[in-house]
């Protein structure tokens, strides 16, 4: 399954399954085949994702960390990050918001 985010305000978004639902929970919303961000749950949302991108960051930091202190090999993680995947919806609720747009998917 996609996801296709789609607003007045900006284009619309695809995203795979995975992705779109660690979205959707990351900023409290209930993955499922179609919903609604209102404007106003727009700030709380990025700060959600910003939040998100720090926490992924500072663990795989430490990570990394306690396997050099430990003398083994670090451990690898996905080439591309949340920081990454999170860009473009941030965009896109940065976007809406300006505009008092809400953005759907499945609709």
């Amino acid at each position: 399954m996609l996801y296709k985010f789609k607003s007045k305000a900006a284009g619309d978004l695809i995203m795979l399954e995975p992705q779109g639902q660690q979205f959707l929970q990351i900023i409290g919303k209930t993955p499922g085949p179609q919903g609604i961000i209102e404007a106003d749950e727009m700030p709380a949302a990025m700060a959600a994702l910003q939040q998100a991108v720090s926490d992924q960051e500072a663990a795989q930091a430490n990570a990394v960390a306690e396997a050099k202190a430990q003398g083994q090999t670090p451990p690898r993680f996905e080439a591309i990050g949340l920081r990454q995947r999170a860009k473009p919806i941030t965009d896109m609720l940065k976007r809406c918001h300006q505009a008092g747009q809400p953005i759907v998917w499945g609709v």
